[in-house]
Parts: structure tokens; C-alpha cells; sequence
């Protein structure tokens, strides 16, 4: 079945408020504009407030601010002054992206290499790291705590909000990518809040790398806060990447290392997370591990999928076939088989949560193989698992490259080149 996101038509938001109650109550409906039905699910927020609409697309909702905002899988998201009949035109969006890293992003020649491609190619959003693999920030932050642990000695982006309005008005989708628990800065600045050896000494994963404590509070807020400062820089939506326990056995936590244990504490900071972000309407995702699509337990890192896919607006499976060591069903070595590990993986997780394909959007394999054979991909590799991205139905892709480099093979030719995106006018 191929991806009908893009023949999706427009939605409405029909406003009506009595005036005893006005600025108190907002009562109104979401509509799909082109159908005339409505549309379930839809989020409307107001200040601190947020609803979904019912299944007749209607909603009630306090008028706790002066804008109402509403969002939906599937499409953009807008605003609009409350003193006004606020009719929403969400468009249909289907993100089709790119990563650039802390350091690609800030970096003339990648961040050039890459405009390029969105300028020539399908591709129309860009993944950028906000809060690095390193525990670095790559803007300039107001929170305290970020300056003590020295994750601003290097900044990479000194205008954020800047290069953000220069990207949105060349109608780029934004993801902020957020390294959650992997935080080499914080946990040996604070390193009551590190993960530790059953020796009691701070852990090191395979790079050398100190991770923080799942289980704490201070760690959650901490990279809530990042995440907020993110969407008030104008980024569509907040992307937690590493939110998860350690791929490793015999380590030391704040709490016992039990599968119920982890799987709360991931699910409470996304479920935290979700609520600090409600004033913001921005959307959230949260990057998984390709197999928990397929383990009926936590995959020993807290990630279960049917808990966690609620608490977020997409789910984000990291399908590379590389990363697929034991193959899907008969289908091995994984890397011969890039649109059967992509299509099966996106159809096992749609059919466990019960979730549409809309609300899934994964990472694919933009990277020479690591774990069989070293085979490059290229033209096909790419084309199948973006194909299989496509049929499967889900809300566009991500291509990754840790290098940042990326090319035009395998990557459909846009026919509706927006504007020159000199690279002079992404500012750092």
C-alpha cells in the first residue's frame, strides 16, 4: 500500500465560545477540509492546557492563554490568537531528513553539502543536534546547570533562533536531536548522578564514555530543560535519542535494575517530558532500538514498546540493517535484505501497538555496513528501505551518517525546487 500522506487534504479547527464563559471555555471541532469529516485525535493545546479531539472531531478546552494551538500526526502545526474564530489549515507533512551532528551542523562545508540536497532532492527537513553524543549543547543556553559541567565550551550554532527562521521560511522541518542519558559532561561533573561499575567506579561504555543514571530526577530535568529551550527556538519537534539504560549487564544504579524498574523510569521522563513541552505545541519523538520493535520485553534497556509508543507523537526505530546481526524471520544476512528489515520491523511494531503508520517515522542506513560484509549504501540500499518506509506508510524517514556526508543517490529529484538556501545564510 503506498503512503497517501501526501493526497491527505487540509484540516479546520471550527471555533465557538459562548460569551458569559469567554477566555474561560473554548468549544470547537476538527474537520478534515477536503471530506468534510472530522478529524479524531487531533491535539489542541491553550497555555498549560491540551486535549484530543473525540471521535466526532470535537473538543472542549480552558482558555488558559491568549493563543490556542493545534497539531496532528500526518501534518504541521499552527497558532492563533484567541480573540479571533481560529480556523487551522494543517497541511499534510511528510518529513524526509537528513542528521548533521554538533559539529556538522557548525561546519560550512556539511551543513552546505546538505542544504544542497534539500534544495536538488526529496528531502525537506533536517535532524540537528541540540544536545550532542559528548553531553555538549551547541547553542548558547540559559541553564545554569549547562555552563557548571563545561557543555558550553563549544558552541557550534550561536544563533539558533536565527538559523531556525532562516530554515522555516525555506519551508525546512526541524527535529532537535536530544542525547538523553548518554552525558559524558554531566556525569563526571556530577558524578553521583553517573552510572557506575558493580566496583563503584564510574562506567565507561566501548567509546570511553560516562552515561547518566536513568533513575534520577535531577538527569530528567535536566535534559527537559535543553528540550524546552529547543522549542522555544522555534524547532517542530523535541527527538530523544539514547533515552534508555546502558546495553550492558552488572552495572549500578540509583534504584534496582529490574525490567519493571527501567521500563517506568523511561516511560516517566517521556511522560514528564511530554507535559513541560504542552505550552510549546511541538511534536515528540523518541528514538528505539530496531529490535525492541520485535522483544516483548524491555530488550533490557527500559524501551518496551506498547508503554512507550503513547507517550510520544512518533515513534522513531533505528532500522539500519546493520544493526540487525540475527536478521527478521529468514531474511539474513539483514544487509542483503534493506526493504524486508524496514517494511517487516515498521509492520510488526504498527500491529503490537495498534498504532496507524502515520505515528511512525524511523532511521535508515545512509553508512557503509559495519557488522558483514563492509558493503557501501548507496543507490539501491537507500531507495529500498525509503521505499519500504513509503509503502509501509509511515510519516517520512531519516537517513543517518554519523560522517554527515550524504549524496543524492538513491534520492528522488524535486521537481518543486524552493528557494536558494545559500550556505552563508544558515547562521551560527
Amino acid at each position: 500500500m503506498r503512503c497517501l500522506l501526501s493526497a491527505l487534504p487540509f484540516i479546520v479547527l471550527l471555533f465557538w465560545s459562548n460569551p458569559a464563559v469567554a477566555r474561560q471555555v473554548i468549544t470547537g471541532a476538527v474537520f478534515d477540509e477536503m471530506t468534510g469529516r472530522p478529524l479524531a485525535g487531533a491535539t489542541v493545546t491553550c497555555g498549560t492546557e491540551t486535549t484530543l479531539t473525540d471521535r466526532e472531531g470535537l473538543f472542549r478546552i480552558s482558555a488558559g492563554a491568549e493563543e490556542i494551538m493545534a497539531r496532528a500526526p500526518g501534518y504541521g502545526r499552527k497558532k492563533q490568537d484567541t480573540a479571533f474564530p481560529p480556523e487551522f489549515r494543517l497541511k499534510p507533512l511528510v518529513p524526509r531528513a537528513v542528521y548533521l551532528s554538533f559539529y556538522g551542523a557548525g561546519s560550512g562545508l556539511l551543513r552546505g553539502k546538505a542544504l544542497e540536497l534539500l534544495e536538488g532532492t526529496e528531502l525537506n527537513a533536517l535532524v540537528i543536534d541540540v544536545k550532542g553524543d559528548l553531553g555538549m549543547l551547541s547553542y548558547p543556553s540559559e541553564i545554569p546547570l549547562a555552563g557548571e559541567i563545561g557543555a558550553q565550551e563549544i558552541i557550534t550554532l550561536r544563533k539558533l533562533p536565527e538559523m531556525i527562521q532562516t530554515l522555516k521560511e525555506k519551508g525546512i522541518y526541524l527535529i532537535a536531536r536530544i542525547v538523553a542519558f548518554k552525558d559524558e559532561r554531566l556525569a563526571e561533573a556530577r558524578p553521583e548522578l553517573a552510572v557506575r561499575t558493580a566496583e563503584g567506579e564510574i562506567w565507561k561504555d566501548g567509546e570511553g564514555l560516562s552515561w547518566t543514571d536513568p533513575f534520577r530526577k535531577e538527569v530528567w530535568e535536566y535534559n527537559i530543560e535543553v528540550a524546552v529551550e529547543a522549542a522555544r527556538s522555534g524547532f517542530d519537534e523535541i527527538q530523544f535519542d539514547y533515552v534508555r539504560f546502558p546495553d550492558r549487564s552488572g552495572l549500578a544504579f540509583s534504584q534496582e535494575n529490574t525490567e519493571e524498574n527501567r521500563v517506568a523510569a523511561i516511560n516517566g521522563f517521556l511522560a514528564a517530558a511530554r507535559r513541560r513541552l504542552v505550552p510549546y505545541n511541538v511534536f515528540l519523538s523518541a528514538d528505539i532500538f530496531g529490535y525492541v520493535c520485535w522483544n516483548h520485553n524491555d530488550t533490557w534497556i527500559g524501551q518496551q514498546l506498547e508503554t512507550l509508543a503513547p507517550l510520544v507523537d512518533y515513534i522513531s526505530p533505528m532500522l539500519y540493517p546493520s544493526g540487525f546481526q540475527h536478521g527478521v524471520a529468514s531474511y539474513r544476512p539483514a544487509v542483503e535484505y534493506p526493504f524486508e528489515i524496514v517494511y517487516l520491523t515498521l509492520e510488526e511494531a504498527r500491529e503490537r501497538t495498534g498504532l496507524p503508520s502515520v505515528r511512525f517515522r524511523p532511521w535508515l542506513q545512509a553508512f557503509r555496513d559495519y557488522a558483514f560484509d563492509r558493503r557501501r549504501f548507496e543507490d539501491a540500499e537507500i531507495r529500498a528501505q525509503t521505499e519500504a518506509s513509503e509503502e509501509f506508510g509511515a510519516n517520512g524517514w531519516m537517513l543517518w551518517n554519523p560522517r554527515n556526508v550524504y549524496s543524492a543517490k538513491g534520492l528522488k529529484e524535486n521537481f518543486n525546487v524552493r528557494a536558494e538556501l545559500p550556505t552563508d545564510h544558515f547562521i551560527r
